[in-house]
């Protein structure tokens, strides 16, 4: 029976927007892994814990809990510890510090087993940089969504806008690149294609028709199943 979902890609392909869709297609829940580690980021930078200190952030990770919580709108609604951070986790610096925890082992094996034991409970689209490799290595529908690194900067730049907070583009470009380059070379779980994905590149593309694509591919799996 299929029950997950895994939709990989890197930064500003627009996997949270994709899968948050594709979820209430499906009538599933969505996962966002992404705000697992910003969550994370966030309190260690709250706190003061150096964001290479491993064994600090192990400690972290054992003394937090992080709910997500589905609203209305087909999206979630982000608690740490209790707080409601869903704006807070989306702030342009937070990037960073998701990104720095994210390459520390500690961290990766706590929320990976997080994220494994929400995937177990119910059907659910999870979207993250190593879900499809690492979390659920045998997930029957993998997705690795990218677009080009100029077209992830206007989306992130616009979110941002929207959001009430400026940013530049040249500056937006230039973080999501180094966030490639930190996500790609990482030693822990590092981004990659699973060689089983299904690349879909989503330059030039609105949200129903990246949406109607992935819908094809897991239909075209549960029919392959079917007959199988």
């Amino acid at each position: 029976m299929l029950k997950v979902v895994a939709i990989d890609g890197p930064s500003g392909a627009g996997k949270s927007t994709v899968a948050r869709a594709l979820a209430t297609r499906l009538g599933w829940s969505y996962i966002d892994t992404g705000a697992m580690y910003r969550s994370v980021g966030l309190k260690a930078d709250r706190l003061g814990v150096a964001l290479d200190d491993d064994q600090a952030l192990a400690g972290l990770c054992a003394d937090t809990r992080i709910d997500l919580v589905p609203d209305p709108s087909g999206g979630v609604q982000v608690l740490l510890d209790g707080e409601d951070v869903s704006a807070a986790i989306r702030e342009h610096r937070v990037s960073d510090l998701a990104s720095r925890v994210s390459a520390r082992r500690p961290v990766r094996d706590a929320m990976g087993r997080y994220q494994r034991q929400l995937g177990e409970r119910r059907p659910a689209v999870l979207e993250g940089r190593d879900v499809g490799t690492v979390v659920f290595p045998d997930a029957a529908v993998k997705i690795f969504l990218t677009a080009t690194a100029e077209e992830r900067a206007r989306r992130r730049t616009a979110e941002l806008n929207r959001r009430g907070q400026p940013a530049a583009a040249a500056a937006v470009l230039a973080d999501i690149c180094a966030r490639d380059r930190q996500d790609s070379t990482r030693e822990h779980a590092p981004l990659r294609r699973a060689d089983d994905a299904v690349a879909v590149d989503t330059t030039g593309l609105d949200i129903d028709g990246v949406v109607q694509r992935l819908i094809e591919i897991v239909e075209n799996v549960v029919g392959r199943a079917k007959n199988g």
